[in-house]
């Protein structure tokens, strides 16, 4: 007889938040809102309409007409106003409603919600604050040095659904191992800071011996990256990538928004420096190859992410990273601003020690280059 003494290890999950993360979301690019047209939105477990009146404003409002529930996004754009395909009530870009074509006067209480809009590095964000608090000044995204830039190229975009609660993807910031076996890199340095509303992951990587880099591209040698996330769901990577001839300098973008509680539209985006090594229509096309390389990557992560179980107590190992200690950095845009704890939001810094992982990942490297150098020669 055979008597089991060890507690099975079991996985705890929790309903995910019924609350959207306060702060700053990307919508995604000015000019994908800027062709007079409304354009529909789901979001924050609702669904919104964003439209650039005659005065070159970019609006963000509560689709749904508080007079009879039109879909404001099926309407048009008249002047300044959003118009209601139903009766034509015109709402303007804070939420009062203008005009009545056919009324005498507009209520009083006609007014929507008008979201806070941010305009910069040509992309357009919103505030979401459940206590419907106005950003503070503290909390902002900065700015990105050579975004519109003619000395960079121009935004490189993706968009994607991705259906899975939206910390999945925030648990990648403390995530080393993931690197080596979803992304193929060979990780050698990698440091996590948290402090107040910033995360920031500082990595360094290898070339691979057994796996190709980016089509079209020279021999890679290896990757410097410092990436950031401002708030819940915008990461700003400034994203070095070591070649033979010299370096390619890239900025590279991670933001998401939440549809609902289960599912999220993931958006990345790439813009590279144009150099003599790297001219205009080069720099374009290393742009255009990085950022399908950073696709594949993603959509790799997807693949996990389809299939995998949420886990609130994740049983870690020591070259794991700190996942509890920044799933409590992330708590703090789950709560009330009153409710923010010291923990929360104090600095935390935390080196991991790549010894060993990056031993362990050098010899299978080894291995992967001799077993196919013999199914090459057989």
């Amino acid at each position: 007889m055979t008597t089991v003494h060890d507690e099975v290890r079991r996985i705890e999950a929790g309903t995910v938040p019924a609350r959207f993360a306060r702060g700053w979301h990307c919508l995604g690019l000015i000019k994908e809102f800027s062709d007079g047209r409304p354009h529909s939105i789901q979001a924050f477990g609702t669904k919104l309409v964003v439209f650039r009146g005659e005065d070159g404003r970019v609006n963000v409002l509560d689709a749904f007409c508080r007079h009879m529930g039109g879909d404001l996004s099926d309407g048009q754009v008249k002047g300044n106003e959003i118009a209601c395909p139903f009766h034509d009530w015109r709402w303007g870009g804070d939420g009062r409603c203008k005009q009545i074509p056919y009324g005498r006067r507009v209520p009083p209480l006609a007014r929507t919600r008008a979201w806070t809009t941010l305009e910069q590095d040509g992309m357009l964000f919103v505030w979401n604050d459940p206590e419907g608090n106005p950003p503070p000044a503290e909390v902002t995204i900065p700015r990105i040095e050579g975004a519109g830039a003619d000395n960079w190229t121009d935004w490189h975009w993706y968009t994607t659904v991705v259906d899975t609660n939206c910390r999945e993807i925030i648990d990648n910031v403390v995530d080393m191992a993931h690197f080596f076996y979803i992304h193929g890199s060979l990780p050698t340095y990698f440091k996590n800071v948290f402090e107040g509303t910033v995360a920031t992951q500082y990595f360094e990587s290898g070339a691979r011996a057994d796996l190709p880099g980016p089509a079209g591209q020279p021999q890679l040698l290896g990757t410097t990256s410092v990436a950031s996330y401002y708030g819940p769901s915008f990461m700003i990577d400034d994203l070095v990538y070591h070649y033979e001839h010299g370096d390619y300098k890239t900025v590279l973008l991670n933001c998401h928004y939440p549809i609902d509680a289960n599912s999220f539209v993931l958006q990345y985006g790439i813009i590279v420096e144009k150099s003599e090594t790297l001219p205009e229509d080069q720099a374009v096309a290393t742009a255009v190859a990085l950022g399908d390389w950073v696709k594949a990557g993603f959509e790799q992560d997807v693949a996990i992410w389809k299939s995998k179980a949420r886990i609130d107590n994740p049983l870690l190992c020591e070259e794991d990273g700190p996942v509890y200690q920044l799933r409590r950095w992330y708590q703090q845009f789950y709560v009330d601003a009153t409710e923010v704890v010291p923990e929360m939001v104090d600095r935390f810094e935390f080196e991991l020690d790549t010894t060993r992982p990056l031993a362990a990942w050098q010899a299978e490297v080894r291995e992967n280059v001799a077993r196919k150098a013999a199914e090459a020669a057989s």
